[in-house]
């Protein structure tokens, strides 16, 4: 879970501390462009470090500093307690002058405050234990040193965190670009989820029993449900189809036939499956109910959130009424800013002034 999120000259984000802590379930309301989805895209970055990405171009461009402003590092912090133990990573990125990539400033892992590897521009310190001797070894100062630096066992700490922040969900499809085609299988979905189809594969191949609660699920938000199948169409490829039924007829559909909403279920339902087969995960979902009927989104909403108060973390986005009027004010923050110029504001809304509704406070714009 995480106990904090922090996020510095980046986009919109300027000393923004996410107040997350110790929620299974949290909802991020505010106006377009008041910062929730560069809240994704920060953790987006920490994502893509864990799993592998280590050259900051394909990372973070110039471009994504506070009003294009490099006078500052950009500096991602994210902590979390994992199996009781509490995990911190640094990372600050700096642009010089007459420089055209981000460099490495800082960069730092520690577990239960004790300093696991930390990093001064190139220079890279990594602890050993009381019989060993410190290493001190050099990397290019266009590359992150978490990727690269080898871990001695699955129980070693980096390769703990690691394995946590690489199989976290930060979701934002596109269901039109979802077929559901996959040449392989994988625990970690694309933010668009472009790739369902191994991801899918990728699930019930680790846990096969985890089908039951993806049919359960689906049964309850598509009464004429009957089944998903995956089966091999070509030596090395798969391709999902999903089966309807009404009285004595049944139809078969392609996956990249369903229409968005009905993807979104599927989404819904592999979250579901993901955080009991493997969990307790974290997921970040921007707008979960975009693609929805009013009547469908308060019990998809109630289902992600009952899912996660088991164990788990959910941070979503939504503008949607129904959704809001799912959380209650101990769990919605509220970004703000009053102008492109400004940096976002982040508030529980219970320290916001409102007359009268949330809601309709929030539809007209109208919270002090």
């Amino acid at each position: 879970m995480i106990q904090r999120l922090y996020i510095h000259n980046f986009r919109c984000l300027q000393n923004f501390d996410l107040p997350i802590s110790g929620r299974h379930s949290t909802l991020l309301v505010g106006a377009n462009g008041a910062g929730k989805t560069s809240v994704g895209l920060a953790l987006e970055i920490l994502q893509k470090i864990a799993r592998g990405t280590n050259r900051i171009h394909d990372l973070v461009r110039p471009s994504v500093f506070f009003q294009g402003n490099p006078g500052a590092p950009i500096r991602l912090e994210i902590a979390a307690t994992l199996d009781s133990v509490s995990y911190e990573y640094t990372l600050a990125l700096e642009l010089p002058q007459n420089f055209n990539e981000l460099r490495v400033a800082e960069e730092k892992l520690s577990a239960d405050g004790s300093v696991i590897y930390s990093r001064d521009r190139a220079q890279v310190l990594l602890a050993r234990t009381s019989s060993e001797r410190d290493a001190r070894f050099r990397v290019d100062w266009h590359l992150v040193a978490l990727p690269i630096i080898q871990e001695e066992s699955l129980q070693d700490p980096i390769s703990i965190f690691k394995r946590w922040l690489s199989r976290m969900l930060i979701l934002a499809p596109v269901p039109r670009m979802i077929t559901g085609d996959s040449e392989g299988d994988s625990l970690m979905p694309e933010p668009k989820v472009t790739n369902f189809g191994e991801w899918f594969t990728g699930l019930l191949t680790h846990s096969p029993a985890a089908y039951a609660q993806i049919d359960a699920y689906l049964r309850e938000v598509m009464r004429d449900f009957k089944d998903v199948q995956n089966p091999l169409v070509g030596k090395d490829s798969r391709s999902i189809f999903v089966q309807f039924h009404q009285d004595q007829a049944t139809i078969k559909l392609p996956f990249a036939d369903l229409s968005d909403g009905e993807k979104c279920f599927f989404i819904c339902a592999v979250v579901l499956a993901c955080n009991h087969a493997y969990g307790p995960i974290t997921c970040f979902w921007d707008e979960p109910d975009s693609h929805l009927s009013l009547s469908e989104v308060g019990q998809f909403v109630l289902t992600l959130r009952r899912s996660f108060q088991g164990g788990g973390q959910l941070v979503v986005t939504s503008h949607n009424p129904e959704a809001i009027r799912k959380f209650s004010n101990e769990n919605t923050l509220l970004l703000s800013r009053r102008s492109h110029l400004e940096p976002t504001n982040v508030r529980p809304i219970t320290e916001v002034s409102v007359e009268g509704d949330l809601v309709a406070a929030l539809i007209r714009n109208d919270i002090g």
